[in-house]
């Protein structure tokens, strides 16, 4: 992951006009340009297998949809793509534009840690306060290494830590009534 120059503040039309290549993502948090290359394919294992029951779960409730790494344009100065989201049907007639681009927050966000400080530093920090602020109801870092998840729920608008969740323990969300799922099987 790259930063941008001190003092420079990037915006979604500066993204359109660097060089697109399939293996590198480009993030816009708070006017910030983070550079990402394609992740390990443990990672992408991981997000597949997240996405996997949350839309087996999707499919069966009728409540709404999975997305695997969706475009997020809040704003200019924050544009990001989540390994797995999932939104409600109400929230996404509201929120996807024309593009297939959601311009708001789905109410559940999960991120897949990708080693390295910078990258644990942009999920546990900057992304948790872009998702605060911008009002996603429930923020999940799944880490494959520890194989663990951390659960961070809305509370007087703020994402706040609610549980750290271990390999045997289930995972359960007040959005998604009687999703219930081993953490061990996003990591297997």
């Amino acid at each position: 992951m790259s930063k941008a120059v001190s003092g420079v503040r990037w915006t979604v039309r500066d993204i359109e006009v660097l060089p697109q290549n399939e293996w590198i993502t480009y993030e816009i948090i708070d006017g910030e340009l983070f550079v990402t290359r394609s992740p390990h394919w443990r990672h992408q294992q991981a997000c597949g297998k997240i996405f996997r029951e949350l839309d087996a779960w999707s499919e069966t409730s009728g409540l709404g949809v999975a997305i695997i790494t969706p475009g997020m344009v809040f704003s200019e100065a924050d544009n990001v793509s989540p390994d797995v989201v999932w939104i409600s049907n109400q929230q996404l007639a509201l929120l996807e534009d024309d593009a297939g681009h959601l311009t708001g927050a789905p109410e559940l966000v999960i991120e897949v840690l990708s080693p390295g400080k910078q990258n644990q530093l942009r999920d546990k920090e900057a992304k948790l306060k872009l998702y605060s602020i911008k009002g996603v109801k429930e923020y999940s870092i799944a880490d494959r290494f520890t194989k663990q998840v951390e659960v961070y729920r809305q509370e007087d608008t703020k994402l706040v830590l609610v549980a750290t969740l271990l390999s045997t323990d289930y995972i359960t969300s007040p959005l998604l009534p009687n999703f219930h799922c081993l953490v061990s099987r996003f990591f297997a």
